[in-house]
């Protein structure tokens, strides 16, 4: 059959030139080529606004600060933990008042830190920080005080110390036996502390001991310290004494105790010279003790400066245990713990009367008899020294007299005699050495000597 030219349209024809290159260049859709330059255009994104964009820039701005500080934080914490320049151990006073500012140029000037910029922003972190903190010790700014910073120290242990507050600590030592008036004049003379004092504590109301403090503190903080402390002592010191002894309260403990540590300074002495004056006044028997006369006549200002007069004895006043009985009126200086302790829990003895014995101690007895006898000895060895004294070729004049409150001295106590005629002076007491053979006192000053420092107790005149 002959084929017409219709038949030719059947006929497979090549792929057209371009054909080709919209595969390169197009894509496929439903199995049919497309050009490249048919494909329709891309919608443009539309751009956020209103909340969306504010929301999305910030987190824009956020993601970058955060980057950002999570670099600072990583150099400052190696700079922060690098050894410093410090060339040897230094310690520096941070006054009260002092500024972040300040603080920085400080530590700067004295070389104990090497980037103040950077510990600057630190310090400044740490005092926002506190704003937000209630308690006080809580908050982590700079502090006041002395600082002892080691060799090489880091910037990261320089903001602990001054942040923490541990200061340079110092010791102040407050003896026995001192009045309340005698302790704050010794705190006014320490530069280490500062402030003034209002009112003297009432006499009695210091534990006597050796404090830890920071330069700076107040002398009103320490003394309410040193008064906290000796609440808790003598409530210790009251739950464990003897219960039988003659003491109503607490008070009465620190009355009789601040006379036993006035009488000596020997810890193996002071029960038993607490047990002597338990004895006298379970005794109906007058303690007449010498530093309570003295105390009834300067108060708390300290020594006498001479000797006791026969009038001075004679006269009556609220501390004189020459003419009262029991107890003084008060304490007459402030015991400590040793004292209390030994006055809580006495020597169980039948001493009624002590003496100095010439070697910084005492010697007891029980009766009158044995008293003048060891008064007798006691006054040859005092005679024996004045005369070595006097024959030495590099005799010096006599020393000042012990003032009060000195704890190692002569200190013989003896009861009144009975219904003693009207021109007799009591009996001697506590550093004066009453006559051996009447134990009245000599008219005549009778110099009596500490035996364990070169000066001299009060003597009668």
């Amino acid at each position: 059959m002959a084929q017409g030219p219709d038949n030719d349209d059947a006929t497979p024809q090549p792929p057209q030139k371009e054909a080709a290159r919209g595969w390169l260049f197009g894509r496929r859709t439903g199995g049919n080529r497309m050009s490249a330059s048919a494909a329709p255009p891309l919608p443009a994104k539309p751009r956020k606004t209103g909340l969306v964009g504010i929301i999305s820039g910030l987190m824009t701005v956020l993601l970058v600060l955060s980057i950002a500080a999570a670099g600072f934080f990583a150099v400052a914490r190696r700079e922060f933990s690098e050894p410093g320049p410090l060339a040897h151990d230094k310690t520096v006073i941070i006054e009260k008042g002092t500024g972040t500012e300040e603080i920085v140029d400080l530590l700067d000037k004295e070389g104990v830190i090497a980037r103040p910029g950077l510990f600057w922003a630190a310090l400044l972190w740490r005092d926002l920080q506190s704003k937000f903190e209630s308690d006080e010790a809580a908050k982590k700014r700079a502090k006041a005080g002395e600082y002892q910073f080691k060799q090489a120290i880091t910037m990261q242990e320089v903001m602990e110390i001054i942040t923490s507050g541990r200061s340079v600590q110092h010791s102040i030592t407050i003896p026995e036996g001192l009045t309340s008036e005698q302790i704050v004049e010794r705190l006014k003379e320490n530069d280490l502390l500062s402030g003034q004092v209002a009112t003297i504590p009432p006499e009695g109301s210091l534990l006597p001991d050796t404090y830890r403090i920071n330069r700076g503190t107040a002398r009103e903080a320490l003394l309410a310290r040193m008064q906290r402390e000796h609440k808790a002592v003598i409530a210790e010191i009251w739950a464990r004494r003897a219960k039988d002894l003659p003491l109503k309260a607490p008070r009465d403990l620190v009355i009789l105790a601040s006379i036993v540590e006035k009488e000596t300074g020997r810890p193996d002495e002071r029960p038993r010279v607490a047990g002597v004056f338990f004895n006298r006044l379970e005794k109906k028997m007058r303690l007449q003790s010498d530093p309570t006369i003295i105390y009834g006549i300067i108060g708390g200002k300290g020594a006498l400066g001479r000797g006791l007069t026969r009038a001075e004895i004679d006269q009556p006043t609220p501390y004189n245990t020459y003419q009262i009985n029991g107890l003084p009126a008060g304490p007459i200086a402030n015991p400590g713990r040793a004292a209390m302790e030994a006055t809580a829990n006495p020597s169980r003895v039948r001493d009624l009367y002590f003496v100095a014995d010439g070697t910084g101690g005492h010697v007891f007895a029980e009766t009158l008899e044995q008293h003048q006898r060891n008064v007798t000895r006691w006054r040859q060895i005092e005679a024996a020294r004045s005369m070595k004294d006097a024959t030495a070729p590099d005799a010096t004049p006599a020393a000042e007299p012990l003032p009060e409150g000195s704890l190692a001295g002569p200190a013989p106590v003896q009861a009144p005699a009975p219904n003693p005629p009207a021109n007799a002076l009591p009996p001697s007491s506590a550093r004066t050495l009453p006559r051996a053979a009447s134990g009245l006192r000599t008219s005549a000053p009778t110099p009596n000597f500490d035996l364990t420092t070169p000066k001299t107790v009060p003597k009668l005149q």
